[in-house]
């Protein structure tokens, strides 16, 4: 089972704590087991008999032992917290690591909205079942077994009606789990669609409401949440249909105690004291088999959440790290070549290769651009050298060593990316320019702004909100740009990084960027024509392939595809 092996795994830590609450448990139940007892003492040999100081001693003991058993709860209910807060807690912990390691791909095999319900609402239901089973479960089997004895020792004629409430009480749970079950599994993908809809129209929302879809998404979102509601309620409404079927019960035994001790009371069989103490255990069985039905009722969901969970820790990520680290280059910037070596790329359930057979060498010192039209596989191209995707056939190189026998640290040690979607993180300029090099100092912050002519900011603790959402595109890529020039790195790639720049700012941007990466090897996927044609080599792409390579000039002179592309953009620059 999904969930007992992944609570034993991530409670194992806490192994003290469970002890404690089981001690601490035994000795709440010991004492709540121990009053009914006093209790007809008190009313059998002090009532009846008149014994006032019997009456004032056994009492004291009932306050003595009622004392102790509220200790003893409240410090059980605090073990029990801390253990299964920690183990929630190491359980999102373990989540969110695989998940980071997971690449395009894998996040594509789960999808965004399903992975954050795993990590967090499942999470939560399995921690939360833990605790129940900590603060209930480990006192209703003590509470059953513990107030059997004490029923059965105060009148053995009325035994056989503890065991007819039991079962009739555990006959109604075992139904009512077997409903619930499977509503429990559909809840948690319903969840996941809510969370998907309301995640895409968020982020989406500017769309929505350039193109006045508001009706249509609040129509979207209501269908889900009318889903949702609706399986809520049928939920509910088996709860609802719980409680007052067990209290029907509970209250069934109490009359039936209170009929049939009666006559045995009236025959001298037993006396009012034991019969007395004989219904507190009696409801005592039955709250502990109410309290297990309760845990019961909330276990069929965490079994599914437990198995969503643990389909994400259990798979494997597309991209695995070397078993071994590759010997490491001192001098990475002089080092710094990167070689496609007849390179094949498949996404998961394409019928066709979105790159085939591509082969080119990158120098450093030297700009590679890349050009092509929509779709051609520009973007994937880039992808592969910092292991974004793994090829599906040949290999990339850097520095001479296949990018798949190196860390992803030294990956980043060698390689910065600017990607076509510029992503700033909450916080500031400092605090995202400080990304990839927590070390830099102010002096290089500064620089890179410099370079990447990001003029706006005026002070390095100017805010940014999520996504970069508080500035413009072109300051969103600017602010990209400089992150990745905060600390030289051997390999620069730009996926389309200057596309919300105008000419201007693009040309100045170009010339400082040449100064300060002289030695580095730029790779420079664009769209415009302009801003590539002084590129050392250009490679055009056409479905996936290389058709042409050279310099702007040579380009212009032998490749049809590349005038055709120029031709293009000298058309739409003369309207």
């Amino acid at each position: 089972m999904d969930l007992v092996r992944l609570l034993r795994r991530h409670a194992r830590p806490y192994r003290g704590a469970m002890l404690a609450v089981v001690l601490l448990q035994a000795i709440t139940i010991a004492a709540t087991l121990y009053l009914p007892s006093l209790n007809a003492k008190i009313i059998d040999e002090g009532v009846s008999q008149g014994d006032v100081p019997f009456i004032w001693r056994t009492g004291g003991v009932m306050l003595a032992v009622a004392f102790v058993q509220v200790i003893a709860a409240c410090a059980a209910v605090w073990f029990g917290s801390r253990a299964s807060m920690g183990t929630g807690r190491d359980i999102r912990e373990e989540v969110f690591g695989r998940v980071s390691r997971f690449s395009a791909e894998d996040m594509s095999h789960f999808g965004s909205a399903t992975l954050i319900t795993r990590g967090t609402n499942d999470v939560q239901q399995v921690q939360q079942v833990f605790l129940m089973f900590l603060n209930f479960m480990v006192a209703v089997p003590i509470m059953m077994v513990g107030g059997v004895v004490m029923a059965v020792r105060e009148d053995p004629g009325m035994s056989w009606l503890v065991a007819v409430s039991v079962l009739v009480l555990a006959v109604v749970v075992a139904a009512l789990i077997g409903l619930l079950l499977p509503l429990f599994r559909s809840m948690q993908s319903k969840i996941d669609r809510i969370n998907g809809v309301l995640r895409e129209q968020i982020a989406g929302v500017r769309v929505v409401r350039a193109f006045t879809r508001e009706e249509f998404e609040s129509e979207r979102f209501d269908a889900a949440n009318a889903d949702l509601t609706r399986l809520s309620l049928r939920i509910g409404n088996l709860f609802v249909m719980m409680f007052p079927v067990i209290m029907l019960i509970l209250n069934l035994a109490t009359a039936a105690v209170l009929w049939f001790g009666g006559h045995r009371v009236d025959a001298g069989e037993v006396q009012v004291g034991s019969l007395t103490a004989f219904l507190q255990y009696l409801l005592q069985i039955l709250a502990a088999v109410m309290m297990g039905a309760f845990m019961a009722m909330m276990l069929p969901r965490a079994l599914v959440c437990a198995t969503r969970i643990t389909e994400v820790l259990k798979h494997e990520p597309s991209l695995t790290e070397p078993l071994v680290d590759a010997p490491s280059d001192p001098d990475a910037l002089k080092n710094s070549t990167v070689t496609f070596e007849d390179v094949t790329f498949t996404y998961p359930g394409a019928e066709e290769p979105v790159l085939d057979g591509v082969s080119f060498q990158a120098n450093p010192g030297e700009t590679t651009a890349i050009i092509g039209s929509t779709g051609s596989g520009k973007s994937t191209l880039l992808g592969l050298i910092p292991r974004l995707y793994a090829p599906t056939g040949g290999r990339v190189l850097l520095g001479g060593r296949d990018v798949a026998s190196l860390r992803r640290g030294q990956l980043v040690d060698a390689v910065a990316m600017v990607p076509q979607k510029p992503y700033l993180f909450s916080g500031t300029v400092a605090s995202n320019l400080r990304v990839a090099s927590p070390d830099a100092t102010d002096e290089q912050l500064w620089r890179a702004l410099e370079i990447a002519q990001a003029t706006f900011v005026d002070d390095l603790e100017m805010p940014i909100s999520q996504g970069g959402t508080n500035v413009s595109g072109g300051q969103r890529q600017r602010l990209c740009i400089a992150r990745a020039i905060v600390e030289r790195r051997g390999v620069l790639l730009f996926d389309d990084s200057f596309s919300a720049l105008d000419m201007t700012t693009d040309a100045r941007l170009r010339t400082a960027l040449a100064e300060h990466v002289a030695e580095a090897t730029v790779i420079v996927v664009a769209q415009r024509v302009s801003s590539i044609q002084n590129a050392d080599q250009i490679l055009v792409l056409d479905a996936g392939r290389i058709v042409a390579r050279g310099t702007h000039d040579e380009l212009l002179q032998s490749s049809p595809t590349y005038q055709e592309i120029v031709r293009s953009q000298q058309t739409v620059e003369a309207k």
